[in-house]
């Protein structure tokens, strides 16, 4: 079955952006290549049962294993070893993306307390768009009374064929990110 993001990406976003912009061709239109969900456990140094648990949470969001990321270089500031594991994340593409977005767009950002929309700055030069989330008990998959502690992280959404930020603010808008005004 095909996701529901897919299909509007095909039947309308494409259309639009193509008499938005003035593509020719629908090879030229930019497309979400991939959501990476990135979560940095700081104090995962010390206790190892945190590092489990926000893999398992994410786990459960993503619908897919997050991989253990370790730390690249010693960092004596922060009690960091080389090799010692400070993170997990997750690469999403093709159908798993599309309905992980579908379930960020319409069910978890809505739950945000005082929710007014998300930044509509923050893209990279490549047209890249990062989404901090605060707390990870806003998506539904997440049971409320067994949180240990409350986790952030960052959702990146790579776009490809991007030539400028306003192409890939305008994809995003059209699948129906809620930015701010």
């Amino acid at each position: 079955m095909t996701p529901r993001l897919l299909e509007k990406y095909r039947n309308e976003i494409l259309a639009a952006m193509m008499q938005r912009f003035g593509f020719k061709n629908k090879l030229a239109v930019p497309h979400l290549e991939k959501i990476v969900i990135n979560m940095g456990i700081g104090e995962g140094i010390q206790d190892i049962k945190l590092l489990e648990k926000a893999t398992e949470e994410l786990a459960l969001i993503s619908g897919q294993k997050p991989l253990l990321r370790r730390a690249k270089k010693a960092i004596a500031n922060f009690k960091i070893k080389q090799g010692q594991p400070i993170g997990c994340k997750v690469t999403l593409r093709r159908k798993m993306m599309y309905e992980f977005m579908d379930r960020l767009v319409s069910i978890a950002l809505p739950r945000i307390r005082d929710f007014r929309g998300i930044p509509a700055d923050s893209f990279d030069q490549a047209g890249n768009y990062t989404l901090g989330i605060i707390d990870q008990i806003i998506f539904p998959e997440i049971e409320y009374d067994k949180i240990t502690r409350t986790q952030g992280m960052d959702i990146t959404f790579v776009i490809k064929n991007s030539k400028s930020k306003e192409h890939s603010r305008e994809l995003l808008r059209l699948f129906g990110m809620p930015f701010q005004q």
